[in-house]
C-alpha cells in the first residue's frame, strides 16, 4: 500500500497541484487580499482568543508566556480540525470527478490536507511574530537549538490528519451521519486537548487520561521547546511517532479495503 502510494504520489503529482491550486483558488475567490487572508486571518483569531482568554477569562500560568501558550495550541489544533474535516468530505464531494476518469481515491483527501498545511506554515508566521515580541523577563520565549525539531512535530502533525482523514472520509461515504458526528467528536476533543488551560489543574487520573490524547503529545512537543527551550522528553518523540505512523497506517487499511466499494455508495 504505501509503495503504490507513493508511485502514484510521483504519478500523479501534477495532478494534486492543480487541485491544491484550485482549493486555493476557491477560497479567495472574489476575495480583495486574496492569500494575504492565510495570514491575516489566523492572526485576528489570535488575537481575538487572546482577548477572551486572557483578559475576559482571566486565565494565567505563572512563569509561562500565556499567549504563546495558547497560541502554539490553536495553531496545531486549527489545522488539525480543519485539515480532517475537509478531507472527511472529499470522497463524497468529488464522486463526479471520480464517475469520469480514473484517480486514485486516496488523493482527494491527502489533497485537502496537504491544502491546509500550506495555510498552517502560513499561520506559524504570525505566531512567530509574536513569540518574539510579546512576554518579558521570566515569561520571554526565544528561538533556541531545538526549532531544529520542530518540523518532526508537524509530521507526525500531518501524518495524524491523513490518517484520521482517510477514516472519516471512508466512514463518510456509507455513512453520511458523519458529517454532524464528526463536529460533535472534534467539540469533545477540543475540550480534551488542553488549548487554553493546563492539564496540572487536573486530577492525576484525569491527567494519565491526556497521555492517550495525540494532538496532546504533538502541543507538549512543541510548547516544550517553544515556551521552555528544552527537548523534549523521549517518551514524548517515541509516543508522538507511534501516533502518528499508527494512524496513518489503520487510515490506509481501512481506506485501501473499502475504496473500491465507494462508487456504489456515492
Amino acid at each position: 500500500m504505501l509503495k503504490n502510494i507513493w508511485y502514484n504520489f510521483k504519478r500523479y503529482q501534477f495532478l494534486m497541484q492543480q487541485m491544491i491550486m484550485r482549493d486555493f483558488k476557491v477560497k479567495y475567490k472574489r476575495s480583495v487580499l486574496g492569500i494575504v487572508w492565510s495570514l491575516l486571518y489566523p492572526l485576528l483569531m489570535m488575537m481575538v482568543m487572546a482577548i477572551v482568554f486572557s483578559q475576559m477569562f482571566r486565565f494565567r500560568m505563572e512563569g509561562v508566556n500565556y499567549l504563546v501558550y495558547l497560541m502554539t495550541g490553536l495553531v496545531i489544533w486549527n489545522y488539525f480540525s480543519e485539515a480532517t474535516n475537509l478531507g472527511m468530505s472529499s470522497i463524497v464531494g468529488n464522486f463526479n470527478l471520480m464517475t469520469k476518469v480514473y484517480i486514485p481515491k486516496y488523493i482527494f483527501p491527502l489533497s485537502k490536507c496537504l491544502f491546509v498545511g500550506i495555510n498552517f506554515l502560513l499561520t506559524l508566521i504570525p505566531l512567530l511574530l509574536i513569540i518574539m515580541f510579546t512576554g518579558s523577563g521570566d515569561t520571554k520565549c526565544y528561538i533556541n537549538i531545538y526549532y531544529l525539531l520542530l518540523p518532526y512535530a508537524y509530521v507526525c502533525l500531518l501524518l495524524f490528519a491523513i490518517g484520521i482523514s482517510f477514516i472519516t472520509s471512508t466512514i463518510s461515504v456509507f455513512l453520511r451521519d458523519m458529517f454532524y458526528i464528526y463536529g460533535i467528536i472534534l467539540t469533545i476533543w477540543q475540550y480534551w486537548t488542553p488549548i487554553f488551560y493546563d492539564i496540572s489543574m487536573l486530577s492525576p487520573t484525569l491527567q494519565k487520561l491526556f497521555q492517550f490524547n495525540p494532538l496532546y503529545q504533538i502541543v507538549n512537543f512543541t510548547r516544550t521547546i517553544i515556551l521552555y527551550g528544552k527537548m523534549p522528553s523521549l517518551m514524548n518523540f517515541v509516543l508522538c511517532g507511534i501516533f502518528a505512523v499508527g494512524t496513518f497506517a489503520i487510515g490506509c487499511i481501512v481506506f485501501r479495503k473499502n475504496q473500491d466499494k465507494f462508487i456504489y455508495y456515492i
